[in-house]
């Protein structure tokens, strides 16, 4: 148990929520790998005006997912994608391979990183950390065109 008096917490803020802003995001992915969707989801937020309040990302498939990762070194990346063909290997006897034998582990790497998330916005910026970055992860390993559901629910300027 830790004391109080180690953790801050700034006074609360409160806005009416008056907008629901929502975008469609086409992607190209280049094949298995890691596509930072960060300047594109600012951009989003700095078009609609936003000033308080939350931002979703879905994404529409199964086979691809979304994450909030380190930006800032590269090795990261690499190391999670490998940590991700460890999970749920090409070569695991998997049943369903309709679409070739990296279709079912993209399924898995889908549902262990998820498909949709939520960053909050604080004075029209995303509230990401220093070293955080969105990014979709394309588990195929041919080039796949990505759909993304940007959600703006908040307040804005």
């Amino acid at each position: 148990m830790t004391s109080g008096k180690s953790v801050t917490r700034s006074a609360p803020s409160a806005v009416q929520a008056t907008t629901i802003a929502s975008s469609l995001l086409a992607v190209q992915t280049p094949g298995r790998g890691f596509t930072d969707l960060t300047s594109e989801a600012a951009k989003f937020i700095a078009e609609v005006h936003a000033r308080d309040g939350a931002l979703t990302l879905f994404i529409r498939h199964t086979s691809a997912s979304l994450t909030i990762q380190e930006n800032a070194d590269p090795s990261v990346l690499v190391d999670l994608s490998t940590a991700l063909s460890h999970l749920a290997p090409e070569n695991a006897g998997w049943t369903h391979d309709t679409e070739g034998p990296d279709d079912m582990p993209a399924h898995v790497k889908t549902m262990l990183t998820g498909t949709s998330l939520q960053v909050p916005v604080l004075n029209g910026r995303l509230a990401l950390g220093t070293w955080q970055a969105i990014y979709l992860i394309e588990h195929r390993r041919r080039p796949h065109r990505r759909e993304v559901v940007l959600q703006f629910v908040g307040g804005n300027q």
